[in-house]
C-alpha cells in the first residue's frame, strides 16, 4: 500500500505542535481504529489494527477459525484458509488481512473522536512522563489565565496551575506576563496528570542560589537549610570545606551583584545570608543578627530550647517586625529560640542617689551629710565599718561629734545584720 501521506501531514502536526511523541500518536490511532471498527463491522474481537512505521499504511487484521461446516463472522472455509496458510487445518486459528476500506465511513468517523481522545491521554501521559522529573526545577512561560489570585501558565505547550497559596504575597501578574517558578509537584487524577509550580517555596529560593552562585552548583558552598517569609524575608545558611572560599561572600557575590538578581526575582524580599555553625549559640548569633547579644544559652532541660538575652534597645531587632526575626531563626536552626530582655543595670549617678537615700533614712541625717558620705565613697554601712573611726572622720570632713556618731551607729547596724568589720556575713557557728 502506498505511503498514506494524509495520515503522515497528521501525525507530524501532531507532534510538532502539541509535542507528543509519533509513536505515541501513532499507537493512539491504532487502538482508536481498533476499538471503532469492531464496534461498526462484522469483526471478532480479536480485529488488530497496525501502522506500518515506514510508509504509513493502515493494515488491519482479524482472526478466523477454520471450519468446513459454520460460516460468518470468525470463521473461514478450509480452502481459502489454505489461500492464506498453505498448512492450515480445520480447528486452526489464523490471521486474516482485511481491506482498510472495508472498515467504512461510519468506522472512521467514530475513529476520529477516539482519535482524538487518545492523543489527548498520549499527551497527558507525555506530560507526566517529562515533569515527574523535573520537581525542583525551575521554569520559565507565560500568564495565560488569571482566576481570582490563581494562575494558569502556559510552558512550552503545556499548561500548568499556580495556585494563590504558591504566590509570593506583594506581586501581581496579568494575562501575557512572563514569569518564573518552580515545579512543585506532579500528580496523576481523574482528569489526567496536572503540574503545580510555586514561587512562594523555600526551593524556588534554594534554586535560584544554585542558578546564580557557581560555588552552590559545583559543591563548593553547601546551602545548610532556608527559612522563608514569602515576599517579606528568607534566612539561608551556608557553609564550606574550602579555606579559600568565604561562604557568605561568594553567595552576596561582587557588590552584591548575585544576592541582587535574586532579591529582583523574589520581588525586593529581603535575603539575610548566614554561616552554618554546628555550635548551635554561634549559629543563634549568626541568624539573629544583625542583633547585638548578651547571651546565649542551651536550656539544660533540653527540648532543643536555646535561650537568649539581649538588651532592653536590642530587643525591637532581635525579635524583628511581627516576630519575623526569632521566627525566621528558630525555623532556620530547628531549635526554638526564646529571647529576653536583659535587666537594666543602673548607671553610678543612680546608684549613687540611691545610695544618698538610704543613708538618709537609715541614719536619720540630711541629705547633704549623707551627701558627704557617699562623696566619699562611704554607700553602705558595709563600707563604713570596714574603715576605721579616724580614717572615717578624716575622710568625710564631718565635725568630729558628727562623724563619731555615724561611724558608732554604723557599727550598732552592722552588730544587728551580722555584719563583720570584713563585710562579709559572719558564718553561724
Amino acid at each position: 500500500m502506498a505511503m498514506n501521506n494524509e495520515l503522515l501531514a497528521i501525525v507530524s502536526y501532531i507532534e510538532r505542535e502539541r509535542g507528543v511523541e509519533r509513536e505515541l500518536v501513532l499507537t493512539a490511532i491504532e487502538q482508536a481504529i481498533q476499538q471503532a471498527a469492531r464496534h461498526n463491522i462484522d469483526v471478532t474481537n480479536d480485529l488488530r489494527v497496525f501502522i506500518d512505521r515506514k510508509d504509513m499504511s493502515i493494515h488491519v487484521y482479524d482472526t478466523a477459525v477454520v471450519s468446513s461446516e459454520e460460516t460468518g463472522t470468525g470463521f473461514i472455509s478450509p480452502a481459502r484458509a489454505r489461500r492464506i496458510k498453505p498448512d492450515a487445518q480445520e480447528g486452526d486459528a489464523i490471521e486474516i488481512e482485511i481491506p482498510a476500506s472495508r472498515l467504512g465511513r461510519i468506522a472512521a468517523q467514530t475513529s476520529r473522536q477516539m482519535i482524538m481522545q487518545k492523543i489527548r491521554d498520549a499527551e497527558r501521559s507525555n506530560v507526566f512522563s517529562e515533569f515527574r522529573g523535573r520537581i525542583g526545577e525551575i521554569v520559565s512561560g507565560t500568564v495565560s489565565a488569571v482566576s481570582r489570585r490563581d494562575l494558569y501558565v502556559l510552558v512550552g505547550k503545556t499548561e500548568m496551575f499556580l495556585p494563590a497559596k504558591e504566590r509570593i504575597p506583594t506581586e501581581d501578574f496579568a494575562v501575557g506576563d512572563s514569569i518564573r517558578a518552580i515545579v512543585h509537584h506532579v500528580k496523576q487524577d481523574a482528569n489526567g496528570p496536572s503540574v503545580t509550580l510555586s514561587r512562594a517555596s523555600a526551593e524556588f529560593v534554594r534554586t535560584l542560589f544554585r542558578l546564580e552562585v557557581s560555588e552552590i552548583a559545583e559543591g563548593v558552598v553547601e546551602i545548610m537549610g532556608i527559612a522563608r517569609d514569602p515576599g517579606f524575608r528568607t534566612k539561608l545558611a551556608v557553609r564550606t570545606f574550602d579555606e579559600n572560599v568565604d561562604p557568605v561572600g561568594a553567595c552576596v557575590g561582587l557588590k552584591g551583584a548575585r544576592v541582587r538578581n535574586i532579591v529582583r526575582e523574589l520581588n525586593g524580599e529581603k535575603i539575610d545570608i548566614v554561616r552554618w555553625n554546628s555550635d548551635i549559640r554561634h549559629y543563634v548569633i549568626q541568624a539573629l543578627a544583625p542583633a547585638k547579644l548578651e547571651s546565649v544559652e542551651v536550656d539544660p532541660d533540653g527540648g532543643n530550647t536555646v535561650h537568649v538575652t539581649v538588651a532592653p534597645d536590642q530587643y525591637s531587632l532581635a525579635i524583628g517586625k511581627r516576630g519575623q526575626n526569632v521566627r525566621l531563626t528558630s525555623k532556620l536552626t530547628g531549635w526554638h529560640v526564646e529571647v529576653t530582655k536583659a535587666m537594666a543595670l543602673a548607671s553610678f549617678e543612680d546608684q549613687k542617689a540611691e545610695a544618698i537615700k538610704n543613708l538618709a533614712d537609715m541614719f536619720s541625717i540630711s541629705t547633704a551629710v549623707a551627701t558627704k558620705l557617699a562623696d566619699a565613697g562611704f554607700l553602705t554601712v558595709e563600707g563604713i565599718v570596714e574603715s576605721d573611726e579616724e580614717g572615717f572622720i578624716a575622710s568625710t570632713g564631718l565635725d568630729e561629734v558628727t562623724a563619731k556618731g555615724l561611724y558608732a551607729a554604723a557599727k550598732a547596724v552592722a552588730e544587728l545584720t551580722g555584719v563583720s568589720s570584713s563585710g562579709t556575713a559572719e558564718e553561724e557557728e
